[in-house]
């Protein structure tokens, strides 16, 4: 039994683009008879039979966009699709928006959808259950038939396609750094298991950043939270896990991975009577309005959401409009950058 060939393959053993060998399987009077003939030889080999991402390829640009995000009630997953909609709106595409709610199964079914004819191209992040698991078949199957795809913020770096993200490692390092310079000595971290990609390449920074200032990792300051659905019970399980965290064990800071752990973490410290930042400092990510508006307010990791939907929307429209046999595929690193507010203290001038 032959094995099965995809676009990608025939284009690559001709040495043309996956759009010849689509309009050549169309008969396109556009592709050259000895091109044609040529294409169809190979498919007919191999048995070729396009799926509906191949036959969407098939088809007239629809001029969409789909974007497939974890949830939507997050600021920064709000402020990517804002920067992919401004760009996209003005090259003339429309944005299709859907959520996966963090399942594998949902992220599947929205990629089958929108590619039936549908969308000309994805953005997309990728769910916690499918890093969980580490099956991007879905994922594969459309780089395989020639549709461009574009990752951004949770990546799976094995997959050849462009990728947009922050240097999650450093911007832990630069918020880890920020409170050793502040006279913290005991910081701990809130963060993800080890799945999430984010959340383990923080943890990355937090440790390497104690190492390069001379302080020794203690694994006891480490929590790693299952980080499921917004849930009441989930986050009333959250804030029970980093309760027992400050009964076992003395800080006078914590770096948190997302917005989520660190106002949990403060709303703890609060009720155990700590001053915010006297007793204890905190640092999280994801600059939300809930950030800006905590008492105290907190300091953030700024991920410039905004700027990284721009950049994936402006990567994805010139694979669609570029005519290149050859493929290259870009990772763009955003810079993040630490927004101060009250709660870490003022890094102290040498007089």
């Amino acid at each position: 039994m032959r094995r099965k060939i995809t676009l990608k393959q025939i284009a690559k053993e001709i040495g043309v683009s996956v759009s010849t060998v689509s309009k050549a399987l169309r008969n396109s009077k556009e592709i050259s008879l000895e091109t044609r003939e040529k294409v169809q030889a190979i498919a007919k080999l191999h048995n070729y039979k396009p799926n509906s991402i191949a036959i969407s390829l098939q088809n007239k640009r629809s001029k969409n966009i789909g974007v497939i995000i974890p949830e939507i009630v997050h600021h920064f997953f709000t402020t990517v699709i804002s920067g992919i909609e401004k760009v996209a709106n003005k090259a003339g595409y429309n944005v299709i928006v859907c959520l996966s709610n963090e399942s594998f199964d949902k992220e599947v079914v929205n990629m089958e959808m929108l590619a039936n004819g549908s969308i000309d191209g994805f953005i997309l992040s990728l769910s916690k259950e499918t890093q969980k698991r580490a099956d991007y078949h879905h994922l594969t199957e459309v780089i395989d038939q020639g549709m461009p795809l574009v990752l951004f913020d949770r990546v799976a770096h094995e997959l050849h396609c462009d990728k947009v993200i922050i240097d999650d490692e450093a911007a832990a390092y630069m918020a880890v750094s920020h409170l050793i310079k502040t006279n913290c000595k005991r910081i701990a971290i809130l963060t993800t298991k080890d799945y999430l990609s984010v959340g383990n390449l923080r943890t990355k920074g937090y440790k390497r950043a104690l190492a390069d200032h001379g302080i020794a990792i203690d694994e006891n300051l480490i929590l790693k939270i299952e980080d499921q659905e917004k849930s009441k019970d989930q986050i009333d399980k959250c804030k029970d896990t980093i309760e027992e965290l400050f009964s076992r064990q003395q800080f006078d800071a914590v770096f948190a991975v997302n917005e989520l752990f660190a106002l949990t973490g403060m709303k703890v410290a609060q009720r155990r009577h700590l001053k915010i930042p006297d007793d204890i400092s905190f640092i999280g990510f994801t600059d939300g309005i809930l950030s800006k508006f905590a008492t105290p307010s907190l300091t953030t990791v700024l991920q410039h959401g905004m700027e990284m939907g721009k950049t994936a929307a402006r990567m994805l429209i010139d694979k669609l409009e570029e005519n290149e046999i050859e493929e290259r595929f870009n990772t763009q690193i955003i810079q993040a950058t630490l927004v101060e507010r009250e709660t870490t203290r003022s890094i102290k001038k040498p007089s």
